[in-house]
């Protein structure tokens, strides 16, 4: 009997659907895109309106024949891949494969695998998007313009194995920037008073900030200046000048999408974007669950919408209602405004099911999924709560004629913060203390007045949530583009990592300068957010792909053939080390591999030594008594590993400690990575532990 054939991206995503659709229904996996551009060559035809020439993806054959029997041997054929451009591409790539008509009304798209959304989606099939199709592959011909033309000029002028991007590049211009800002910002000295005051009537002591003179905000620049207010205020009486008193509201934060769940996961859960993306796509697709069967745990995670269906709210609210009660459900569901410039075919990142809290799933879901579940469920039922709510006070104290100023903060009502809180780039101090009541006119007790030095500093590093926050505020590429295009710049050794900071290298600086001053609009940001908003005009069916793609090819030319003839060949030096080459006795030089840094001979190719950096860490191994080093795992992930290895199989992820020995047994001692802030014993019979 002919069934009827659904075809999706993954074999997780297939499994979950297939149990939704019954026996009438079989379920493909595509593995991703079937056709692509050839990896060894441009396959743009520029004189012919830039149509690109696809090739069926090496290794598919045999797949690509099995879906095409079971396409003929079906009665129907739903493609159902993602619902964004690119699954709109695959599909349309497998329409032509498997000889479907693009008029055909074949596509299903669902936000979440759910039940009802997956059979709400095959009662209503479409026609595949042309417009979304064409917006997905004008961005993969403008980046295959970019990225094949400029290539070949940075191998010959700087290095083989290098790459530039229409985003990444971009990017990484930023990271470039930021460190010239750092290299040249120049520190000003300021100085703060602090006042120690007693209201006399309840005994209670509290810090007031000097502010100015006379009212006015006064900068304190130097220990001169600070030195004649202390003189002056040392027989000054502290008099109330004005109390004002009110409440505060803290309003929750909106649900997330794609940039705000990879800024969020990076701050509280230390996830890289590849990893919180990973995490966030086996959730999409199912996953099993005991008496649920398979399924798919979150919304859609590539969106940068935050409308949220209606009856995901009423399942918020009635869960807000049961749980905390009427005070802590609003009047009514709170709507939160998508930007104009977002794509609001999806919903925000959610739970499909609400009931399902994390506590409930821990057991069937991996550290990573389980984690990122339980951020994604809380901030979803938290946007649905009341707000916080804070007594304030705020009290004016002059001193002769300077002003100090004091305020208190008490938390009246904890609103979504008894579930949720949203985390911070920068160092938020928190005084949860109110001050003592006090009222107009009062003198207060002077305990003691104390002075204390301050330098400007500059501007931080780009870490991974801040890098992507920016990216997403210049409207510099799309959901699905700030995880790869961090990889890529990564990958390339454009920039490192130190304490989840990005330092652009040597090659990156100079890669960054060579597109600045020979393709200006690619690494510039209004360009590139306005080529955004170009390929958004596509998918809305009110641009032709194929002018937007020439009106930017023709300048672009021009700069391409100037570069070619003008640009100098650039000689980068390698960074020398301390380490002598015991084969030929050169300094041995850092190079940048595909897992970091290593070391190599400056010989090549005479001499073509070669090693990994060895980090010693001080601490003794507790199975042999060789040194600890610090290694590298081949996905790049630190470890420590005995010196004699694989003679002896000491290793562990946690960090040994070189100065100090277990209290009890004297053995080695190891600091806990993550987030478990302690310190335990190395040896297995012994249970001491403290924390770090």
């Amino acid at each position: 009997m002919a069934t009827n054939l659904v075809i999706v991206e993954s074999p997780a995503k297939a499994k979950t659907i297939k149990q939704y659709l019954g026996k009438s229904y079989t379920v493909m996996a595509s593995f991703g895109h079937v056709c692509d551009l050839p990896k060894s060559k441009m396959s743009i035809d520029i004189e012919h309106n830039f149509e690109p020439k696809y090739i069926t993806i090496r290794g598919k054959g045999d797949l690509l024949a099995k879906l095409k029997k079971a396409a003929k041997d079906s009665k129907k054929v739903y493609l159902a891949t993602d619902p964004d451009r690119e699954g709109e591409a695959i599909s349309w790539h497998l329409a032509n494969v498997l000889g479907i008509d693009n008029k055909e009304k074949c596509r299903i798209t669902f936000n979440e695998i759910t039940k009802t959304a997956v059979k709400a989606a095959i009662a209503e099939p479409r026609a595949i998007d042309l417009d979304l199709v064409d917006a997905q592959q004008a961005r993969r011909v403008l980046d295959r313009i970019v990225g094949y033309s400029i290539s070949p000029i940075l191998w010959k002028k700087v290095r083989k194995g290098l790459s530039a991007g229409r985003v990444q590049s971009v990017a990484c211009k930023l990271i470039c920037d930021r460190e010239q800002e750092i290299e040249q910002f120049v520190a000003e000295e300021y100085w703060e008073i602090d006042a120690s005051v007693t209201d006399p009537a309840s005994g209670e002591s509290f810090i007031a900030e000097f502010y100015g003179k006379k009212g006015k905000k006064m900068k304190l620049s130097d220990k001169a200046s600070v030195d004649k207010v202390l003189s002056q205020l040392e027989q000054a009486d502290f008099v109330v000048d004005s109390v004002k008193a009110g409440e505060k509201n803290r309003h929750p934060a909106p649900p997330f999408i794609t940039s705000t769940l990879q800024q969020e996961a990076s701050r509280k859960l230390g996830f890289t974007v590849k990893r919180t993306m990973m995490a966030a796509q086996n959730l999409y697709e199912g996953v099993t669950v005991p008496g649920h069967g398979t399924v798919g745990l979150i919304t859609y995670m590539r969106t940068d919408s935050l409308r949220i269906a209606k009856e995901a709210l009423d399942d918020a609210r009635a869960y807000i209602k049961t749980q905390y009660g009427d005070a802590y459900l609003p009047a009514s569901p709170r709507i939160y405004k998508t930007k104009a410039t977002a794509q609001d075919a999806h919903e925000a990142i959610r739970p499909t099911y609400p009931d399902l809290t994390p506590a409930s799933l821990k057991a069937s879901l991996t550290p990573d999924m389980y984690k990122l579940y339980k951020l994604i469920w809380e901030r979803f039922i938290a946007c649905q709560m009341e707000s916080a709510v804070y007594n304030t006070v705020n009290v004016d104290i002059v001193a002769k004629d300077y002003l100090f100023k004091a305020n208190g903060r008490q938390m009246k009502f904890k609103g979504f913060m008894v579930l949720y809180v949203e985390g911070s780039d920068e160092t938020e101090e928190e005084r949860n203390a109110m001050l003592p009541l006090l009222s107009a006119g009062l003198t207060l007790q002077k305990e003691s007045l104390s002075s204390s030095q301050h330098f400007t500093q500059p501007p931080p590093r780009y870490t991974e949530a801040t890098l992507i926050k920016t990216m997403e505020e210049k409207g510099i590429g799309r959901p699905s583009t700030f995880a790869p295009t961090i990889t890529t710049i990564t990958a390339r050794g454009y920039v490192t990592r130190e304490k989840k900071q990005f330092l652009p290298t040597e090659l990156g600086k100079v890669v960054t300068d060579i597109m600045a001053s020979h393709f200006t609009d690619i690494v510039d940001v209004a360009f590139t957010a306005n080529m955004e908003k170009e390929l958004d005009s596509i998918e809305e069916g009110s641009a032709d792909w194929v002018k937007i793609i020439r009106d930017f090819y023709d300048p672009f030319s021009v700069h391409l053939k100037k570069a070619e003839s003008e640009l100098a060949k650039v000689k980068i030096a390698d960074e020398v080390s301390d380490v002598v080459c015991e084969k030929c006795g050169r300094m041995m030089v850092y190079k940048m591999g595909r897992f970091g840094k290593f070391l190599a001979c400056p010989g090549f190719p005479e001499c073509r030594n070669a090693k990994p950096i060895i980090k010693e860490t001080g601490a003794k191994c507790p199975k042999c008594g060789g040194k600890i080093l610090e290694k590298k795992s081949q996905r790049g992930k630190k470890y420590f590993g005995c010196e004699h290895n694989p003679k002896c199989d000491f290793m562990s992820w946690d960090v040994p400690l070189a100065k100090e020995s277990c209290p009890k047994c004297g053995g080695l001692l190891l600091q806990k990575t993550g987030r478990a802030k302690k310190v335990v014993c190395a040896s297995e019979t012994c249970d001491f532990e403290r924390k770090a």
